[in-house]
């Protein structure tokens, strides 16, 4: 599949993007490749869930989605250090002699801003409540993920609407991720995690929930993903981090705390 390149592409020192999903119904792949071909970065952190390798459903992957991987390998190519810490829909890479992609692969990693602030990285999914752990139970929401997703395409279909327009069905599942998110203290727990590691922030992805924002002193960064909210986390040349946000109609970012740096950013 050809698409078009980006001659000007918006430079970041890093980038944070995570829950790709490639293989599910449920991945956007098109605002995936167009986001990955506008922009240039020194860094590229993949926060996990990229391939989505145990979802339950039919595997859904064709020529974007090798171009998707195709235009990483560039920019590595290129000169950007890509570092895939792989999450729990890809935890098989974390398995030894399981990196057939030619990027740095680690469970967490540490990132130094510009500006001297010091982060931890990780997917997130070690900060769950331990029932949300248990592979069957991982395993069985993915399946209703995509069972619900599925059936909210059909209906899209028979009913002839647009893919940004919102459903009820859309709704149901952005709300469940949200309590699940919520319910289990998640937020708390990561920082916990980065208080013990002795740094200033956390950055992670997993919850589907992207945010930015001051808890407990400490930052809180949360990539997003690019099933629903189309977001990534980027740090500037002076070590500022915002949200981006990418295409027309994505899902809202909540704007809260004392950090709302979200832009809008399109092909």
């Amino acid at each position: 599949m050809s698409r078009s390149r980006h001659h000007n592409k918006q430079r970041y020192r890093s980038l944070f993007l995570s829950d790709f999903h490639l293989g599910s119904r449920g991945c956007s792949p098109g605002p995936i490749l167009d986001f990955l071909q506008s922009v240039q970065a020194d860094a590229i952190y993949l926060v996990g869930d990229i391939l989505d390798l145990w979802h339950g459903g039919p595997v859904q992957w064709g020529d974007i989605h090798a171009e998707i991987i195709e235009t990483l390998e560039a920019h590595a190519e290129a000169g950007t250090r890509i570092v895939y810490l792989p999450g729990n829909h890809d935890a098989a890479l974390r398995s030894p002699g399981m990196n057939f992609l030619s990027f740095e692969l680690t469970e967490t990693a540490l990132h130094v801003g510009a500006d001297g602030q010091r982060y931890l990285i990780v997917h997130g999914d070690q900060c769950d409540a331990r029932i949300l752990r248990w592979h069957a139970m991982t395993r069985f929401g993915s399946r209703m993920d995509a069972l619900f997703r599925g059936i909210d395409a059909w209906l899209r279909r028979r009913r002839d609407v647009s893919e940004t327009e919102r459903t009820l069905i859309q709704l149901a599942i952005e709300g469940i991720n949200h309590l699940i998110a919520r319910g289990s203290g998640y937020e708390h727990r990561l920082i916990a995690l980065a208080s013990e590691a002795g740094v200033d922030g956390i950055i992670c992805g997993h919850s589907h929930k992207p945010a930015l924002r001051d808890v407990d002193g400490m930052t809180y960064a949360n990539c997003g993903d690019w099933v629903d909210s189309l977001t990534a986390l980027a740090e500037d040349s002076s070590g500022a981090l915002q949200l981006l946000q990418w295409g027309a109609e994505p899902a809202a970012v909540p704007e809260t705390g004392t950090r709302p740096a979200v832009a809008k950013v399109r092909a």
